[in-house]
């Protein structure tokens, strides 16, 4: 699902760093080497049907690579 983050992400948290990463091979494979890092966050989204939304965000984080694969894992 397409979604826009408006504002900052609250909250931020580590949840799992190298080899504690299931996907780590094929982020390195995809995105180059890089210290990853899953986290999790809070932010107002807004959904492609305009509406506004308090959502829980995963996402995968790097040094130098930045944020990806930003996914909705609840809203609020």
């Amino acid at each position: 699902m397409e979604f826009d983050v408006i504002g900052d992400i609250t909250g931020a948290q580590t949840i799992a760093t190298g080899s504690g990463i299931r996907e780590l091979g094929r982020l390195r494979k995809r995105y180059g080497r890089g210290r990853w890092r899953k986290r999790k966050g809070f932010a107002e989204i807004r959904l492609p049907s305009g509406e506004i939304v308090q959502a829980e965000l995963h996402w995968y984080e790097a040094t130098g690579i930045g944020k990806r694969e930003m996914k909705i894992k609840t809203f609020i």
